[in-house]
């Protein structure tokens, strides 16, 4: 059976939920679900979860709803961030933040947890929502930078601890950054905004080439244009398809060769507009 992991920008738990989030994941219940922007206070995401979860026995996924695990970082700045994760596979042990980012901006970023497949396999799951940044002198951009740095250095701790035949990982987010001029309709008139900045793609750069993580939708997909995460909401950008790819699911090599194929959720999110952003889903033989 294979394990279907998803990620998605919520852009508010609380408002995705008005505007239908719950008919969709009738419908699809991944087996691990990484949430970016849950922007909620505890209380109401473990509501939200707890419907979740009756939504998974009705699946058929678990058989009560104390079975579906749970994993939640608030941002400690009111309405803003916020990462969440459910799994009705096992979970092992789970981590929140990064060592080292104290600010509370940073906080309701980062959240691991290490999950028993039903073939016997633990690895590590990451949801992660990336800071956005702002223009070059913005201290939002430093923010951003300090974040991709330690990130960064997270990211190596996991993958030496793959290379040497311990958990393989997997990095799901909103990374708000998109790679390479096929990640996004308008490449050259973007090529001196936010998002796509030069030093932005050289950590996804350092990730693929240096690191040996694997962009595991890219891979799946070869080089076509798109297909995009996200769009904004102003004029027809989504009527136009003219959006970035800001979405990820980063694997350890092993990892990503058990990859089997992906979803974009396109029409989905936006039949409702619950979301700005498009569930990406991944579907892994482990």
């Amino acid at each position: 059976m294979a394990l279907t992991i998803t990620t998605s920008n919520l852009n508010g738990i609380r408002a995705a939920k008005r505007k239908g989030f719950d008919h969709w994941a009738k419908a699809h219940t991944p087996n691990i679900w990484c949430m970016q922007e849950t922007r909620a206070p505890q209380e109401i995401i473990a509501d939200i979860y707890g419907e979740l979860a009756a939504d998974y026995v009705h699946a058929g996924k678990i058989a009560s709803p104390e079975e579906l695990h749970t994993l939640v970082d608030v941002c400690r700045i009111k309405g803003r961030a916020g990462v969440g994760m459910i799994s009705d596979m096992p979970v092992l042990a789970t981590r929140v933040g990064l060592p080292g980012l104290e600010e509370d901006v940073d906080s309701g970023r980062w959240i691991e947890a290490d999950v028993r497949t039903e073939q016997g396999y633990v690895i590590t799951v990451v949801c992660v929502y990336v800071h956005a940044g702002g223009l070059v002198d913005d201290p939002k951009e430093a923010q951003k930078y300090r974040f991709l740095d330690t990130m960064t250095e997270r990211m190596q701790q996991l993958q030496d601890e793959a290379a040497s035949g311990g958990r393989q990982a997997v990095v799901c987010g909103d990374f708000n950054i998109a790679h390479n001029p096929i990640d996004l309709k308008n490449p050259k008139s973007n090529e001196n905004n936010n998002g796509y900045f030069p030093r932005e793609r050289a950590y996804m750069d350092k990730w693929i080439d240096q690191m040996d993580y694997v962009d595991v939708m890219r891979d799946l997909a070869g080089d076509i244009q798109g297909p995009y995460t996200w769009w904004s909401q102003r004029g027809r950008a989504f009527d136009n398809d003219s959006g970035w790819r800001l979405d990820y699911q980063f694997a350890t090599p092993e990892l990503a060769q058990q990859a089997r194929g992906f979803v974009v959720d396109r029409a989905s999110s936006y039949d409702s507009r619950w979301s700005d952003h498009a569930p990406l889903t991944i579907s892994y033989d482990v």
